[in-house]
């Protein structure tokens, strides 16, 4: 039976879903997203991608600065009067207000297997961390950060050359898959809302630019596994000749080689880390210059015996 939906996404991780519930015959009424953002060298303002889908779809948008205390954006949305708000990646805080409104919630479509990863880096933090499942759950959102009831869980293995860009896709779709049947389900009162386990519960905060600064105490596996899950961005870098340098593609190892130091092997280059272990950097980026293949930056720089990372 087709809904009356609200809609509030920010990322392209959202656009399936609002996809999804139109495909699905769902009637929805409006399309909440973050206003249009400066972005490139000229700074020219960008809408953002759910806002975009929903101009495709022909879809009412509305992209207030506020949601809190803003009474013609709440009286919008009660003469709406849906049956449930759909939040997939907005990027606001849900006020009570909102989540009083629909007789069904504010329904929520998050990007790990609750309550692991809470937080606004879920896929990026679980490759990180060198899972290798993960999922998608729908949640009934209550007042605090990614602890409301779970209505339902799907898994998604993560394979060890999964980077966050190539992971992000593959959960978005089965994540709109997931949110057109927990709807279906929550109409027709067959699931059963199942309290999250707090003291289970892992965070996944917001990424920095320091997140991306190589540690190499760590080992081969850890910072390759940072590498994979920090993608594109802070990615995983470090310093060589006092210049900052960017690890974009790298493998672990078998060489032994001291922590941080280089090793040129023919034109292959590694790198020592943490417990005797070893990365093979495979394409690297100076800063200021192009990305390059080792043989290439080999040949370019002529790292010697002993030159260290980090420094």
């Amino acid at each position: 039976m087709p809904l009356n939906l609200v809609f509030c996404g920010t990322p392209q991780f959202a656009v399936p879903t609002l996809e999804k519930l139109v495909a699905a015959g769902h009637r929805v009424h409006l399309v909440v997203t973050q206003p249009d953002r400066p972005k490139g060298r000229g700074l020219e303002l960008v809408a953002s991608p759910v806002k975009q889908s929903a101009q495709k779809l022909d879809l009412p948008i509305t992209q207030p600065d506020k949601i809190k205390t803003n009474d013609e954006f709440r009286a919008r949305l009660a003469a709406i009067k849906p049956d449930a708000i759909v939040v997939v990646g907005y990027g606001r805080i849900i006020p009570q207000w909102m989540l009083d409104l629909p007789h069904l919630g504010n329904i929520n479509l998050h990007a790990s297997l609750l309550p692991k990863y809470r937080g606004a880096a879920p896929i990026q933090w679980a490759i990180a961390n060198g899972e290798t499942v993960t999922g998608v759950t729908t949640m009934r959102i209550d007042p605090g950060l990614d602890t409301g009831d779970i209505l339902l869980q799907r898994e998604q293995p993560i394979a060890p050359e999964d980077t966050a860009v190539t992971l992000a896709p593959a959960l978005a779709a089965i994540g709109a898959d997931l949110i057109a049947e927990t709807l279906q389900g929550q109409e027709a009162g067959t699931i059963h809302p199942k309290l999250q386990d707090n003291s289970q519960a892992t965070l996944a905060p917001i990424l920095k630019k320091e997140d991306g600064l190589i540690d190499f105490l760590r080992t081969a596996q850890e910072i390759f596994n940072r590498l994979r899950g920090f993608q594109p961005w802070p990615g995983a870098y470090t310093k060589f000749r006092r210049k900052q340098l960017q690890i974009l593609k790298a493998q672990p190892a078998g060489e032994d080689v001291p922590e941080g130091e280089l090793r040129v092997s023919g034109d292959r280059l590694f790198v020592g880390c943490g417990q005797n272990s070893s990365l093979e950097l495979l394409e690297l980026q100076l800063e200021g210059k192009k990305r390059t293949a080792a043989r290439d930056f080999i040949h370019g720089y002529r790292p010697k015996a002993g030159d260290r990372l980090g420094i």
